[in-house]
């Protein structure tokens, strides 16, 4: 394994999931409306029309799940790019990029920038500060998010392999 290679594609990674997160956020917070926490949500629907937000709606899944089959894609071409070849290799190199995606996510972006910028709160929920800086509810989700990562990361390492052979 190349570990230059990964190092640049950690940080790669970095900035395309930003852009991946906080443009359509800044454009329109609605769409991330599902990882909102609940309260937030409720003061919303308030005056606005309900929309599905549960974890198995339809919306959330289509979207989460065509987000974990790019990742799956997007990890075994790095994982190829870094030059690992065997299973174990290829998941844990994956699951490390998962894990520093997944942390950057909660400490920065959740903890940071979703907790501050006004650009991303929903209309009608911009005084709702204590919502917006619930580190508890992020780390939770962090966590979730972290035993997920295991799926997409054992079928990056089962691709690596079946191409490696």
């Amino acid at each position: 394994m190349n570990w230059t290679i990964y190092l640049a594609q950690c940080v790669g990674s970095i900035i395309l999931f930003t852009c991946a997160i906080m443009i359509p956020l800044c454009r329109n917070p609605v769409w991330w409306i599902h990882d909102y926490p609940a309260e937030i949500q409720e003061k919303y629907f308030e005056t606005h029309e309900r929309i599905p937000t549960q974890s198995v709606s339809a919306p959330v899944l289509m979207k989460k799940g065509l987000a974990l089959l790019l990742c799956v894609g997007v990890l075994v071409g790095l994982m190829l790019l870094t030059g690992v070849n065997r299973f174990l290799s290829a998941f844990l190199a994956s699951y490390g990029l998962w894990l520093i995606i997944d942390w950057y996510d909660c400490f920065i972006l959740d903890w940071v920038l979703f907790a501050n910028l006004k650009c991303v709160r929903l209309p009608g929920t911009e005084d709702m500060d204590s919502a917006y800086h619930q580190k508890k509810y992020h780390f939770v989700h962090s966590v979730i998010g972290m035993a997920l990562g295991i799926v997409p990361c054992l079928l990056c390492g089962w691709i690596v392999m079946l191409i490696q052979k």
